[in-house]
């Protein structure tokens, strides 16, 4: 049944019958809705004050790129580095390790065209791959397999180009290739070529991706000279690859880590292992793994991690209940329904199901308020500069870390035996449209 005029007209009525509707309109057509819902009151609590904070760097700034789970994986293994080298401030390469996420997304790409080169083109499965290709974003178990395989320099190495800081059209080009690429492998497949002649062309076609890429990054090092004073003023010069240096001044055990997911809906099971199809960037390399557990589980993990001086990697949907430049995410911050006249009923497994939420932003959690052992609110280290919130540290609320952190990687000492007892069973697969599948 369409709209017609009387119901428009009821509607109308029933707006216009109530004053506080037309004060709403005035406010939110000249100041937007954020300023109008704010919450004075809850402003006036908000403060940057931590029973347990970890000392931490210059908060780094992602600019116009999708890079936030780099940023944030690169942030938490700097921690450690700062120690090693016994200085207050460092930065790692996120061109780097931009790179290698680049050239192995597009490798992956291709081997998962010929993987599928007998499903239809116009099939969900194929256009989900056409839709995806080498984007900015990422998984901590991609960000793995980065420093595994290739390790990670200072950022004065490698440091930012204009490309790295703004993608868009870079990507444009990558993406283009690959497109192109993905015909070709197609249509000779579909006249009998067999893989190895379809990952001849896939050579080829890399090849010239590469080449792209060189352009706009610049090539990566092979080996480099390394300088820096440490706390006492003391001067040191050495010379690395790119895997001896993480490995002498980072040595972070990713083995040991294992990523938590809180997802509340019917179809994720608690205390189950789950892992996403055609979802990475290294082929051959780890699998991208969630173990699904109450949000209390992640909560004390995560308390526990921060206590013990480590930061925690997590991925959150920040568009919601936030204040950018006062750098807080609150669920009491803004009051919709007071303006509106009514709220907003979904629960965390309904905007799961309803795609009213997913994880799209990951940071580091780098100190916690605690009152009597619970958990009030949380520092967090973002990307985003330093011109936003402390410097470019926000708080979070115990009420949003519940409702809007999906993911958290922690490590497994923090599990209960029962708990480290299920993730030995095999992980269920899910497909690359799932909530789950989301990249921050």
């Amino acid at each position: 049944m369409s709209l017609n005029g009387k119901t428009v007209e009821k509607f109308s009525k029933s707006f216009n019958g109530d004053e506080k509707n037309l004060l709403a309109l005035n406010a939110v057509t000249k100041s937007g809705i954020a300023a109008v819902a704010l919450k004075r009151n809850r402003v006036n609590e908000i403060n940057h004050v931590f029973s347990n904070v970890i000392p931490s760097p210059t908060a780094t700034n992602q600019k116009q790129t999708g890079r936030c789970w780099m940023f944030a994986g690169l942030n938490t293994l700097r921690l450690e580095t700062c120690k090693k080298l016994d200085i207050d401030q460092f930065e790692f390469s996120q061109c780097y390790t931009m790179f290698w996420d680049k050239l192995e997304k597009g490798n992956y790409f291709l081997e998962s065209i010929i993987e599928t080169v007998k499903e239809p083109l116009d099939g969900r499965l194929v256009r989900w791959l056409l839709e995806n290709i080498s984007p900015d974003a990422g998984q901590w178990d991609m960000f793995v397999n980065l420093i595994k395989k290739y390790g990670a320099v200072p950022k004065t190495v490698m440091p930012e180009t204009e490309s790295s800081s703004s993608s868009q059209r870079m990507n444009s080009m990558l993406i283009g290739k690959m497109r192109e690429a993905a015909k070709t492998i197609r249509d000779k497949a579909h006249k009998g070529a067999n893989k190895e002649q379809l990952r001849r062309l896939k050579e080829e076609a890399l090849m010239d991706y590469y080449r792209i890429l060189a352009i706009h990054l610049g090539e990566p090092p092979k080996k480099f000279t390394f300088s820096w004073r440490d706390r006492k003023n003391v001067f040191h010069r050495e010379e690395f690859t790119p895997r001896s240096f993480f490995e002498k001044y980072c040595s972070f055990n990713f083995d040991d880590m294992v990523c938590l997911i809180n997802a509340p809906t019917q179809d994720k099971p608690y205390n189950k292992t789950y892992t996403v199809k055609f979802l990475g960037n290294v082929v051959s390399g780890q699998p991208v793994l969630y173990f699904n557990v109450l949000a209390e589980v992640m909560r004390d993990a995560a308390v526990e991690m921060v206590k013990d001086g480590q930061g925690v990697w997590f991925g959150a949907d920040t568009g919601k209940y936030g204040d950018r430049e006062m750098g807080v995410w609150d669920t009491e911050l803004f009051d919709y329904e007071l303006v509106y006249g009514t709220g907003m009923k979904l629960d965390k497994a309904g905007r799961l199901d309803y795609c009213h939420s997913k994880m799209g932003h990951a940071m580091v959690f780098t100190g916690v308020d605690l009152e009597e052992g619970v958990p009030k609110k949380w520092r967090v280290e973002n990307s985003y500069g330093t011109e936003v919130g402390d410097k470019g540290y926000y708080v979070v609320n115990q009420e949003w870390f519940n409702e809007y952190v999906f993911e958290i990687m922690i490590s497994k000492k923090y599990l209960s035996k029962q708990l480290l007892k299920s993730l030995e069973e095999k992980p269920i697969e899910l497909p690359p449209w799932d909530p789950m599948g989301a990249l921050a």
